[in-house]
């Protein structure tokens, strides 16, 4: 098997010696439209050989092969002017048919996908050198494949740090968490409408796996298990992260889960299981509020994605995800999403995650919802988790583990009240406006000395509520 670890990281080495590449989010775009091909075109490969009437919907001349896959082949400036000028404007251009056939089907992958990302690369020697790399990797042999999946997941773990597009990318405990409790089945349909770099979904497509019998089983997983994002780069990472979870055709779709009105999602629309971390301490664009009920209009993201999946479940349907302490609390708008919630769904749960989960990224307070839909909340328990003793907090060199939440599962079937569990009663919970932030009636005050890193911690919270406090009072005298 291939040195995956070493490919990688003298790719990197090369990347770093291009003037083109200008920071992280750039060298992780360009490495992710050279992966995507080359990934896509070994799977074309094995299709071929797999079923007599599948043909490659990429022209020959543009398949890596051709013009990637010969150590030896073009390189400098000739390799430089065929991927600026020849590759990316074709594969943007890349005919799809009417039909609904695999091969047009990938068509369209292809052609959102470059249409969404750049060749940032300037030397045609540098770009040679990194395809020379990833030519080390066959994406037909099975343990290659399955080892470059779990590498992948450092690749995705970087986005977090890269500038903004950290909030396309979700901490893999979260996901698999979340997935592991709702336990998704073969026969529910199941969506996540901001999947970013597809976390959840294919947290999700590894534990039906598990429970697939035949070709059958699996053959459905990728029908039932849909995303939507609508920003490239976590497009195209998702597209690729799920094709190596052995996804032929992601049924991933390219667009913004808020641009139509509510209206138009009727009962075919609706899902059996939504995973999500919805984008939070966004201002929607587009005017796209204006898609909702005029009650529930307002330029915060995450609470209108909470209107969204709660009309886009179908009765008993079930929901996992992240929010944000702003969600929780707030009058105007957000009382009304709060009261819609649990007027509608049985809101049996929130998990209380520390400030530090997030980071880099973001450093605010998060919180994950589970929820029924069907059946008003009668009501909620709440349940603290606390940061691993003797560390102050979460970061990239010590992220959360998905064993921390081990205590979480163990209480999950078999509910006390404890000094980090407890449960309000939903008329508390209309008395005070329908707030869910409610702190552990279990924790004793007690005097807390805190590091000047820790108070840093505390003011950038108290800055991004804030900032995200003035956000609403713009959107609101606007």
């Amino acid at each position: 098997m291939a040195n995956l670890k070493g490919i990688l990281d003298s790719i990197r080495k090369i990347m770093w010696q291009d003037t083109g590449l200008n920071g992280d989010a750039q060298r992780i775009e360009q490495l992710g439209w050279m992966l995507f091909l080359k990934i896509f075109s070994d799977k074309d490969k094995e299709l071929e050989t797999l079923k007599d009437d599948y043909k490659s919907p990429i022209p020959s001349i543009f398949h890596w092969d051709s013009w990637a896959g010969d150590d030896e082949g073009m390189t400098g400036d000739e390799l430089q002017e065929f991927v600026d000028r020849d590759l990316f404007p074709k594969l943007r251009n890349i005919k799809v048919g009417m039909s609904d056939d695999i091969a047009n089907q990938r068509a369209l992958l292809i052609r959102e996908v470059f249409n969404g990302n750049n060749n940032y690369m300037k030397s045609g020697i540098n770009i040679r050198k990194v395809l020379n790399k990833l030519n080390e990797i066959d994406f037909n042999i099975a343990k290659d494949r399955h080892a470059f999946g779990e590498l992948y997941e450092t690749i995705l773990k970087e986005v977090q740090s890269a500038g903004k597009s950290g909030e396309f990318y979700t901490p893999r405990a979260i996901t698999e968490f979340i997935c592991d409790i709702m336990d998704p089945q073969l026969d529910e349909k199941i969506l996540d409408p901001s999947c970013g770099t597809g976390g959840y979904l294919t947290a999700a497509i590894e534990h039906l796996k598990k429970q697939a019998g035949n070709i059958e089983e699996r053959e459905s997983i990728a029908k039932n298990i849909m995303g939507w994002e609508y920003k490239p780069l976590p497009y195209l990472l998702a597209t690729t992260n799920l094709i190596l979870h052995d996804m032929e055709v992601p049924n991933i779709i390219f667009r913004d889960s808020l641009d139509q009105p509510l209206s138009n999602y009727t009962e075919k629309n609706r899902v059996n299981l939504i995973l999500a971390n919805p984008p939070f301490g966004g201002i929607v664009a587009n005017n796209n509020e204006n898609n909702f009920p005029q009650n529930y209009r307002t330029k915060e993201s995450a609470d209108l994605f909470l209107v969204l999946m709660i009309h886009l479940l179908k009765h008993g349907g079930r929901a996992g995800i992240v929010l944000p302490d702003g969600s929780l609390t707030g009058d105007g708008v957000k009382e009304r999403v709060r009261k819609k919630l649990l007027d509608e769904c049985n809101l049996h749960t929130i998990i209380r995650l520390p400030n530090s989960v997030f980071k880099p990224y973001a450093t605010v307070a998060t919180n994950l919802l589970f929820f029924t839909k069907g059946e008003p909340t009668k009501e909620i328990w709440y349940y603290e988790h606390r940061l691993p003793e003797g560390q102050k907090s979460y970061s990239k060199t010590k992220p959360l583990q998905l064993s921390e939440l081990q205590p979480i599962k163990d209480w999950w079937s078999n509910r006390v009240e404890n000094d980090q569990a407890w449960k309000v009663d939903i008329q508390t919970i209309k008395d005070r406006n329908y707030d869910l932030d409610i702190n552990n009636p279990n924790t004793k005050e007690e005097e807390i000395e805190h590091s000047s890193t820790e108070l840093m911690a505390m003011l950038d919270a108290s800055f991004e509520k804030s900032h995200e406090l003035l956000n609403h009072i713009r959107s609101a005298v606007q």
